[in-house]
């Protein structure tokens, strides 16, 4: 069936009141951001609907990617004619003819905000379904969950016919509740906790701690990896690269070991703090489970923590790891972070790391470290790279090729 729109219904914003606008106007970027590879594409975003004409673009390979998109609530690929009942009629009976295998109910839902159209929202649900028993007088009626839902919508534009509506990824748009720098491994819980920050409308950068040679450039292109798979979110994701050879270095030779994780972790979190103020970010997140590892007690948080007063946001603190893995595999994360690269956290950990380290031990040692040195020269080598969906970066190193 070629469709000549899609029509969105918003999720939560609903809610918004006076902030309505700009929830909408975001969702409308983070829509053509998300479908930048169909450029006949227009984008109508309404005060309760949004509309995208399709002017030609094949509705079968944006649906998938608009499913994707938080911030909406469902969608319906829909059918404009003119406002003239005989082509209304003669559109829902195609339509019908299209799906109906002899044993589906069916009803009409009419709206018309158009009011000066010839007949009420009423009045079009029996021409419609008159229209539809004349060609199938089989066909069974039914008002309360109906196998066919044929919506027709008058609009001052035209007569618009849908029969399906398809589940959006709801949640808020992103970039609507701020940024945040989300510190990402290669593991299986900082993907998920990206995911669920962006559900709730966190716009995240992605921020990697590399240690070559000890960390492998494999391991480094899985980080990006993982991104790419994410980034259908929002359409494109910044990926921040951190040395830190040199950190890990100085802490294994001069920190005992049972606190190398400890001391690991707090400059992981300084370094993050430092990029998030200077990319403006708001808050740090990350994908710690509390109680799944050794730096993941209370105890090991509240001595990590110490080193900022930023809000570190913890989306899968509170879940366990089936439930983790569940939505690792919802989201298409899980079999590339269980690929068998090491990260950071990983390289160095020690055989038996506090669970409970203590801060007055945890200050005498970092004594030993120049940590403003080392924090600045990590820094200052940092690298940025935009991340984009694995579709559009595909598109990309072809065009790329050809050059």
């Amino acid at each position: 069936m070629k469709y000549s729109e899609i029509m969105v219904r918003y999720g939560e914003l609903s809610t918004k009141g006076k902030n309505r606008r700009s929830f909408i106007m975001r969702l409308a970027k983070n829509v053509r951001q998300a479908l930048v590879d169909f450029p006949r594409l227009k984008i109508h975003a309404d005060r309760d609907r949004m509309h995208l004409v399709l002017n030609g673009e094949d509705s079968d390979l944006i649906i998938p990617k608009l499913k994707m998109v938080f911030g909406i609530q469902g969608f319906s690929p829909s059918i404009r004619v003119e406002k003239d009942i005989e082509q209304i009629k003669k559109c829902a009976q195609e339509m019908v003819s299209e799906i109906y295998t002899g044993k589906e109910s069916f009803k009409v839902t009419a709206k018309r905000s158009d009011h000066t159209f010839e007949q009420t929202s009423n009045e079009l649900n029996v021409t419609v379904g008159d229209a539809v028993i004349e060609q199938f007088p089989e066909i069974k009626v039914q008002m309360k969950k109906p196998d066919i839902n044929l919506r027709v919508e008058i609009r001052s534009n035209g007569a618009f016919l849908s029969h399906e509506t398809i589940s959006g990824a709801v949640g808020l748009p992103v970039g609507t509740s701020g940024k945040g720098m989300l510190m990402l491994s290669g593991g299986i819980d900082s993907p998920v906790a990206g995911y669920m920050a962006m559900k709730r409308g966190v716009e995240i950068e992605a921020v990697h701690f590399a240690s070559p040679p000890y960390t492998s450039e494999q391991a480094l292109q899985k980080a990006k990896d993982l991104t790419a798979k994410i980034a259908p979110y929002v359409g494109q994701i910044q990926f921040i690269e951190v040395p830190f050879t040199e950190v890990q270095e100085e802490i294994k030779n001069r920190v005992p070991q049972g606190y190398w994780m400890t001391i690991t972790r707090r400059m992981m979190l300084r370094l993050t703090d430092s990029i998030r103020q200077s990319r403006r970010g708001l808050v740090i997140l990350n994908g710690e489970s509390l109680g799944q590892v050794a730096s993941q007690t209370l105890q090991s948080m509240v001595a990590i923590n110490e080193v900022t007063n930023t809000p570190i946001i913890r989306p899968v603190a509170t879940m366990d790891k089936l439930e983790i893995i569940d939505t690792a595999q919802k989201i298409d994360t899980f079999d590339l972070s269980i690929q068998p690269f090491e990260d950071c956290c990983t390289i160095f950990a020690p055989p038996q790391p506090k669970t409970k380290p203590h801060l007055d031990k945890v200050h005498q040692y970092e004594e030993r470290l120049d940590i403003e040195g080392l924090v600045e020269r990590a820094l200052t080598n940092i690298k940025v790279e935009e991340i984009v969906p694995e579709s559009a970066q595909e598109q990309e190193d072809e065009f790329a090729e050809l050059l």
